[in-house]
């Protein structure tokens, strides 16, 4: 087995080596590997090791937002080919002890409304999570990668530059490419490297929670080796996480790559899948759970009816479920991190018009005496 070792103690840009944070055809690989061999893979945090246990809301100023998602490799594994499509099967995923969750101003599903930063400490000790900022509430552990990911071929990358500036002109809420921040620090992977934030074709950070131990993930292929990376090791999240954190933590990411040989082109396959052995089993309770829910529909807090709006529908179940929180003790910033960490969002229908449903699961569980 080959692994990659990093110092979390230092940020990336102090280790280029070992990763990057932008993709990139450009980005040269840290280390190839054969079919069906595994590698170990070490990850910093989402923020780059700039929050410790030590942190306050006043150290969210210097946060350096162009160096989110530091990633570890990329990894080429031998015989990829444009047009395959890449099983990236996730073997183990361990968590490191101190994680972190934050309400950052301008970011997250309800930025407009909720502005006050916050910050929670989480230790991590024997599957779960505790933090003393809230009390009674125990996150129990299903660790997984929140960004996975191939490199883009050359007319991915101008395609996908040209698709968000053009909805960064419609209006859209976009992150171009920008150089600060950026890993590798100069050439075009730093001034035309695409940023991490949003998902695309090519995988990166699409929080799917079910990417746990056992999962594969399937990504199609663009570039001679696949150049696979991954990192924003998550200890746990709810469906949606909607103060955009969960329970941020460094991981040690264990992976073993298997190639289908021009799947992707043969049945255009564009977009990455995932699947289990079993139907997904949440691995944080050995035994159902008991939860309470609220729901939403497209009806906004001035009284329209935004009829078949699921982001309406969504926010509306969010807040609903955050007043349960509030009700039951807890501030608003409180209420608002335990929706990000452990409330799972669900489209209940979609056909019942004008009024869609979206409901958010809340897990009795996790609160102790």
């Amino acid at each position: 087995m080959k692994t990659v070792s990093i110092d979390r103690s230092r940020p990336l840009r102090e280790e280029p080596k070992t990763g990057h944070n932008r993709w990139h055809p450009d980005i040269p690989p840290i280390v190839e590997v054969d079919e069906g061999e595994e590698v170990t893979l070490e990850t910093r945090d989402a923020a780059d090791g700039h929050l410790n246990p030590k942190s306050t809301e006043a150290d969210f100023a210097a946060l350096p937002v162009g160096a989110i998602h530091p990633l570890t490799g990329p990894v080429l594994v031998k015989g990829a080919r444009p047009g395959d499509l890449l099983e990236v099967e996730f073997v183990d995923i361990v968590p490191q002890r101190w994680a972190f969750t934050a309400i950052l101003p301008g970011l997250g599903f309800l930025r407009d409304v909720m502005t006050t930063p916050y910050l929670v400490h989480w230790d991590i000790a024997d599957g779960w999570a505790r933090s003393r900022q809230l009390p009674r509430v125990r996150i129990p552990g299903a660790p997984f990668m929140g960004v996975s990911g191939v490199a883009p071929s050359r007319a991915q990358l101008e395609a996908w530059t040209r698709r968000e500036a053009e909805l960064l002109a419609r209006g859209g809420v976009v992150f171009p490419p920008d150089a600060g921040g950026a890993v590798p620090t100069a050439g075009p992977a730093a001034t035309h490297g695409l940023r991490t934030l949003p998902p695309r074709e090519n995988g990166g950070n699409f929080d799917v929670k079910q990417l746990s131990k056992g999962a594969r993930l399937l990504l199609p292929v663009a570039v001679e080796g696949a150049l696979f990376s991954t990192g924003d090791g998550h200890f746990a999240q709810g469906d949606g996480e909607v103060c955009v954190t969960a329970v941020e933590m460094g991981a040690t990411c264990v992976v073993r790559f298997r190639l289908h040989r021009g799947e992707a082109e043969r049945r255009q396959i564009r977009w990455p899948r995932f699947e289990r052995s079993d139907y997904f089993i949440d691995p944080r309770w050995a035994a159902p759970q008991r939860f309470v829910a609220t729901m939403g529909m497209p009806v906004d807090d001035k009284g329209v009816n935004q009829g078949e709006n699921l982001n309406t529908a969504c926010r509306s179940a969010v807040l609903n479920m955050m007043s349960l929180l509030q009700d039951r003790g807890y501030t608003r910033e409180q209420a608002y991190v335990i929706c990000s960490v452990a409330v799972d969002l669900r489209i209940s229908n979609v056909v019942d018009v004008p009024n869609y449903v979206v409901s958010a699961l809340l897990p009795e569980d996790i609160f102790v005496n």
